[in-house]
């Protein structure tokens, strides 16, 4: 999640979808329901052009990601995922103060990768992917405070408004979060 949902949120749903249906395949990456929303959402809107345009070596620039609309962030969507991470410790702020439910399974996207590198891989169950998605989150949570994460490293910059290089960091910092959450998830 992120503020318009047309930026830093669709590449993290585009690129983790992507990523575990190269590690799983399609029909147990299915099993893992990923989606992507606003705090202030450009509705129905298209992923910016300088960000799709930042998909293309992936070749997720084109069909992926023309199909994509911009949709706000509801409390139901809080309430029904396991997992919800934000481009920045502010829209973490956002999520919890629109649905208190959300404090423990919230994070920024990055600070959550961070937390999973901290995970041993031996305490990660072995096979269904759901399990292991469930158990690394419990795992995470529990390094919350125990793993020191800079204030900035946590945060992914909004590229709107921005150069072209602003949308590339954007995207790099995203997908170098999601590689390393999918790892844990799926290890190759």
């Amino acid at each position: 999640m992120c503020t318009g949902n047309i930026c830093r949120s669709p590449v993290a749903e585009i690129m983790t979808r992507h990523l575990l249906v190269g590690r799983l395949g399609g029909i147990a990456a299915s099993r893992i329901a990923v989606s992507s929303a606003g705090v202030r959402a450009v509705v129905d809107e298209m992923m910016h052009p300088d960000t799709r345009d930042e998909l293309s070596p992936w070749g997720l620039d084109g069909l992926i990601a023309g199909r994509f609309r911009a949709q706000q962030l509801r409390s139901g969507m809080v309430r029904e995922a396991d997992l919800v991470l934000g481009a920045s410790p502010r829209h973490r702020k956002a999520v919890v103060e629109r649905e208190p439910a959300g404090l423990r399974s919230t994070f920024s996207l990055r600070e959550f990768a961070t937390l999973s590198d901290a995970v041993d891989e031996r305490d990660l169950p072995v096979g269904d992917p759901v399990v292991r998605v469930r158990r690394l989150l419990e795992l995470a949570r529990g390094k919350r405070g125990l793993v020191q994460i800079d204030r900035a490293d946590a945060e992914i910059p909004d590229p709107i408004g921005g150069t072209q290089g602003d949308h590339r960091r954007a995207v790099h910092l995203v997908t170098d979060a999601v590689h390393r959450i999918v790892e844990r998830i799926a290890p190759a």
